[in-house]
């Protein structure tokens, strides 16, 4: 599904236990909301198993960024698992920038995402973004 306005789309399925969630075009303030609402939805239950698919997103800014965080600590509050795919360069280049690349677990490709094990990540250090 996609909003002509803002060239962005979201799309769900699930892959054996995993959720995925496929996002493409802009991911500004104005996608965010339709992000967040998405993410909000897939990471309410126990235990979620979740793997988010940036590799269409063209654009990302900081309010793009604010809603994979949330759906991170989302996820990881109810004991579950959160993954992020890209090879975008402008979301890896966010994430380095911003050094939240360290608190992602990133893939290069959807497989490796769906193949890595289901325990959960561990909770952040020091204080670092959860």
């Amino acid at each position: 599904m996609f909003d002509d306005e803002h060239d962005f789309g979201v799309r769900q399925w699930t892959a054996g236990g995993t959720t995925v969630v496929e996002l493409t075009g802009e991911l500004d303030l104005s996608a965010g909301v339709r992000a967040v609402a998405r993410l909000d939805a897939v990471t309410a239950g126990p235990g979620p198993d979740v793997v988010v698919d940036l590799r269409g997103v063209s654009f990302i800014d900081c309010s793009g960024l604010s809603v994979l965080i949330r759906a991170r600590k989302r996820t990881l509050d109810r004991g579950g698992r959160f993954g992020i795919v890209t090879d975008s360069p402008c979301v890896l280049r966010l994430l380095r920038l911003t050094r939240t690349i360290r608190v992602f677990t990133v893939h290069d490709d959807l497989a490796s995402a769906l193949a890595a094990p289901v325990a959960p990540d561990p909770p952040a250090a020091d204080g670092a973004i959860a």
